[in-house]
């Protein structure tokens, strides 16, 4: 089995792919003529949008996300956080966490998009030497 999608519900997909390729430089990929779903070239796994109306019609309940109780994140690794972070505030990014060095030697920074998601924007992390 293979994880192929993370896929977040917003109201507006079109406006969340356009924040997702201007915020990270992600490159958009398939948006349906609908509106209700698009994805991103992030890899072997797809970082995927669905209207919040879709799901309702599906029978399902969409919630909000919460900055303040989040109940997963999105991390973006880099080897320029700063730069990383710099460009999705200038997007409309919501400053969660500025950029820090952790005592693990990895640098963090969390931002949240305009729809409440959480997102990390980390250096790859330094795992120790075997031995």
């Amino acid at each position: 089995m293979q994880l192929r999608y993370t896929i977040l519900y917003v109201d507006d997909v079109a406006a969340a792919v356009d924040f997702f390729t201007t915020a990270f430089g992600l490159e958009a990929g398939f948006v349906h003529d609908s509106g209700d779903y698009g994805e991103l070239a992030t890899g072997a796994t797809k970082l995927a949008f669905s209207s919040t109306a879709l799901m309702r019609e599906l029978g399902k309940q969409p919630q909000a996300p919460s900055i303040t109780a989040p109940t997963f994140e999105i991390a973006f690794e880099t080897d320029d956080v700063p730069a990383a972070f710099q460009r999705a505030v200038d997007a409309g990014a919501i400053v969660v966490q500025p950029v820090r060095d952790e005592p693990w030697g990895q640098t963090t920074s969390y931002v949240s998009d305009p729809n409440g998601y959480l997102i990390e924007i980390c250096s790859p992390v330094q795992l120790p030497s075997p031995g």
